[in-house]
C-alpha cells in the first residue's frame, strides 16, 4: 500500500486547487468559444501528459540512447565510450554470466560486488575474507577467488584471479590484473581503447 507523507498530501492538494483555479478561469474567460477552448485544453493536457511520461521514463530513455561499448575483436581492439558520470563501463561474460564492470586503472584486481559474485556462482557468505584493500572509504576485507572464464566477444581468458569485496560495493571493478593482458590502453576523446 502506497502511503503519502503530510508534505506530499499538502503538495498534491495545492496542485489540485491550482489546476482547478486555472481551469475555472480559463473556462470563464473563454465561455463564448467553448468548443475551441475544449480542443485547446485537450491538446495542452496531452502535451503535459507527454512531458510527465518523458520525465517518468527518463532513465529508460537515457539508457536506450546512451552509447554502448563497441567491440572490434577481429583486430583485438575494444573501444569503450565514457559514460555520463565520467566512468568507463565494460560488460564481460564471467562464468557465462554478463557482468558490467567499471574500468578502474587504480584497482589492482578484478573486484566483484557481492551481488555479482552470487550471479556468477559464488556464495559470499561462505568465503574467507582475509584479504585487505584500501578504498576511498577506508579499508575493506576481500575474499580471493578464481574465475573459470572471463570473455569479451570472442576474447577469452581462463582461471583468472579476482576478489570479492566484503563491503558495500555498488558495481564491480575491472582492475589492472585483467587490463594488463592488453598491450595498449589509450584514452582518446571520450573513449578508452584497449588493444590486445
Amino acid at each position: 500500500m502506497l502511503l503519502m507523507s503530510n508534505i506530499e498530501i499538502g503538495n498534491l492538494a495545492y496542485l489540485v486547487l491550482l489546476t482547478a483555479a486555472v481551469g475555472f478561469w480559463f473556462f470563464v474567460s473563454n465561455r463564448n468559444s467553448l468548443g475551441k477552448t475544449l480542443q485547446q485544453a485537450v491538446i495542452w493536457g496531452l502535451i503535459i501528459l507527454g512531458m510527465i511520461a518523458v520525465v517518468g521514463l527518463w532513465d529508460d530513455i537515457r539508457s536506450t540512447v546512451r552509447p554502448t561499448q563497441a567491440v572490434f575483436s577481429d583486430a583485438g581492439r575494444i573501444e569503450i565510450p565514457r559514460g555520463q558520470d565520467g566512468h568507463y563501463r565494460l560488460t564481460l561474460e564471467v562464468n557465462n554470466t554478463p557482468v558490467t564492470f567499471i574500468v578502474d586503472t587504480g584497482a589492482s584486481d578484478i573486484v566483484l560486488s557481492k551481488q555479482d559474485a552470487r550471479r556468477v556462482g559464488f556464495n559470499p557468505d561462505d568465503l574467507p575474507y582475509y584479504g585487505r584493500a584500501m578504498t576511498a572509504n577506508g579499508e575493506v576485507r576481500t575474499a580471493p577467488v578464481r574465475l573459470e572464464s572471463v570473455s569479451l566477444d570472442g576474447i577469452q581468458d581462463r582461471n583468472i584471479a579476482a576478489r570479492i569485496n566484503g563491503g558495500e560495493l555498488q558495481q564491480s571493478l575491472l582492475g589492472m590484473s585483467y587490463l594488463q593482458r592488453y598491450e595498449q590502453i589509450t584514452i582518446a576523446g571520450n573513449r578508452m581503447i584497449l588493444i590486445r
